[in-house]
């Protein structure tokens, strides 16, 4: 069993993060928590900023009650900060937010009234630190996350095949897009650390055609593989249909009539993962409560389709589906992004 503790090892990784995010000696860093947070990763980042001579304040608020009619895991949208409008402006205000609740800020609309008062934000997921040792934040991604965004930004239309029978085409132009390395650059507000992954939050009604999910796919939300086949139908942003026999259709036609909101079955973003040290068979090797799942978004190669939150097509909900699939071919208008999995050009 691992242990969550203050390794040493483990406030190396928290310093060295903190100093490629720009930290130094005197910056006033806020580490915001829950009540529900991992305890070993606020004690770690007030270790390591400590180590840097910078300031650290631990800000630490209820977990909120329950409000959704299912358990919920994986969101990246923690509500624990609705109702603190003084405390977001008093956080913007530090130099850095390291944020640890168990969700995140990522999707959350505390999030952008955070940049809104100029705050920045570093997201450490809630992952056992070994998962956080082994995909570090690590600045030879930064030339693949820019090169994918400039892709991005480029593109009209993405595709998607698969010898499995997946097809499935979304407009990328004028979505908004997002990547990482791991850590803050000078002119970033948001990171997230474990990261490598490139994508973007497609528009209202431009998503459309077939996914096609296979044994050894993953899906993050409920932290297990695929073992039967899975086909989502997508007509204009929503499945429509989830078609399979197995027990992972089943699952998912649960979960997803559970929350009986249509949005839950919209898409929330698409992308690619660009982190070599991520590992597919990681989830293997950790119990369930060890891990958030984000090593898997980044797997290089991979293509990841999430439902859920959209807040560029003004779509809100907490069920939140992330699907990492391997041996998918991904393209922006005739350029190949992702061959059979495996990335292709500058990106490989």
């Amino acid at each position: 069993m691992l242990q969550e503790r203050l390794e040493p090892k483990w406030i190396d990784c928290f310093e060295k993060s903190f100093t490629l995010s720009g930290v130094s000696e005197g910056h006033v860093v806020a580490i915001l928590s829950e009540t529900q947070s991992r305890p070993v990763l606020s004690d770690l980042a007030e270790h390591a900023l400590s180590r840097l001579g910078a300031k650290p304040v631990r800000v630490s608020v209820p977990s909120p009650p329950l409000r959704d009619p299912l358990p919920v895991r994986s969101t990246g949208a923690c509500y624990a900060l609705e109702g603190y409008e003084t405390l977001l402006s008093a956080l913007s205000d530090c130099d850095l937010i390291v944020d640890v609740t168990v969700e995140g800020l990522l999707h959350s609309k505390e999030l952008r009234k955070i940049i809104t008062n100029g705050g920045r934000l570093l997201m450490i997921s809630n992952e056992h630190p070994e998962v956080l040792e082994r995909c570090m934040p690590n600045p030879a991604l930064q030339g693949k996350v820019d090169k994918s965004l400039e892709l991005l930004k480029q593109a009209t239309v993405m595709t998607v095949t698969s010898a499995s029978g997946t097809n499935l085409h979304a407009e990328v132009k004028d979505a908004p897009c997002r990547g990482g390395a791991g850590y803050l650059n000078a002119e970033d507000n948001v990171a997230y650390w474990p990261a490598g992954l490139a994508l973007f939050f497609p528009l209202a009604n431009t998503v459309n055609g077939t996914v096609v999910l296979e044994p050894g796919d993953v899906n993050l939300t409920f932290k297990r593989y695929f073992e039967s086949r899975v086909t989502l139908h997508i007509e204009n942003d929503f499945v429509t249909s989830i078609e399979g026999n197995g027990l992972d259709a089943n699952l998912l036609r649960a979960y997803y009539e559970g929350w009986a909101d249509d949005d839950a079955y919209a898409i929330s973003h698409l992308g690619w993962g660009l982190n070599p040290s991520a590992r597919w068979e990681a989830l293997m090797m950790y119990d369930k409560q060890h891990v958030n799942g984000t090593e898997l978004r980044a797997l290089a190669g991979s293509f990841m389709i999430s439902t859920g939150a959209n807040e560029f097509a003004e779509r809100f909900t907490n069920c939140h589906f992330d699907f990492p699939m391997r041996n998918c071919s991904i393209k922006l208008d005739n350029y190949e992004v992702v061959k059979e999995g495996v990335l292709q050009g500058d990106l490989a």
